[in-house]
């Protein structure tokens, strides 16, 4: 291992991650209180403070152990979940869905924005690979937490959309899952079929549409 590299490596995702996290578990927040849950807000976590939000195990310690074990072949990492109790929502079944949807969402902006600032730097004539490649990292880190997070299986953002659009029956099926959520869902990436069937199709898709909505800068300074 190149600690050097490691260095380098770190500082240019600190602050793409950090972000990505933060707005991530804000954004669930600030829906779960628009739509009459207060119990995020009660417990501080409808905030930008990064602190409140990551988890010094799953946030920091897990992620640099991985990524020194394999190489960076393989990163795996977790915030502090947002508590929400979805029967003090005014719509339960309906606005349990936006109430998850809105970390994913967050990603997906600041993919775009950070797209907006790779092609911001390059019509700047900035041509430092530290902030180019923290550009680069902004858009990876985001596209990877919005693909991950809508895997249709709870306690996963996509399992909670699932739950909320499926018909009662298969909804209360499927939310029985979640207690052992977490341990099928890292069963699955570890042997492959996270990624081969749900990441890299997706992430691709997405990738495509954010260069299509980025088409129209990306022309500009060309």
């Amino acid at each position: 291992m190149d600690f050097a590299h490691l260095i380098q490596t770190i500082t240019i995702y600190t602050i793409p991650v950090l972000l990505s996290i933060t707005l991530h578990e804000a954004a669930h927040a600030y829906a779960a209180l628009y739509f009459g849950d207060k119990t995020a807000y009660a417990l501080g976590r409808v905030t930008l403070n990064p602190m409140k939000h990551i988890d010094p195990m799953g946030t920091i310690l897990m992620p640099l152990l991985l990524y020194v074990a394999t190489s960076g072949a393989f990163l795996f990492g977790y915030a502090k979940p947002v508590p929400v109790r979805f029967g003090n929502l005014r719509n339960p079944k309906k606005q349990m869905v936006w109430v998850a949807l809105a970390g994913p969402a967050a990603n997906f902006v600041q993919a775009f924005l950070w797209g907006c600032v790779y092609y911001l730097l390059q019509g700047a004539g900035v041509n430092e690979p530290f902030f180019i490649e923290m550009a680069q990292g902004g858009i990876l880190v985001n596209i990877v937490m919005f693909v991950f997070n809508l895997f249709p299986l709870p306690p996963l953002d996509g399992g909670r959309i699932l739950v909320g659009l499926l018909p009662t029956r298969q909804a209360i099926w499927l939310s029985r899952v979640e207690p052992w959520g977490f341990f099928i869902v890292m069963a699955l990436v570890l042997v492959g079929v996270v990624s081969a069937v749900w990441m890299r199709p997706l992430m691709a898709l997405t990738y495509g549409l954010i260069n299509l909505l980025l088409s129209p800068l990306a022309w500009l300074v060309g």
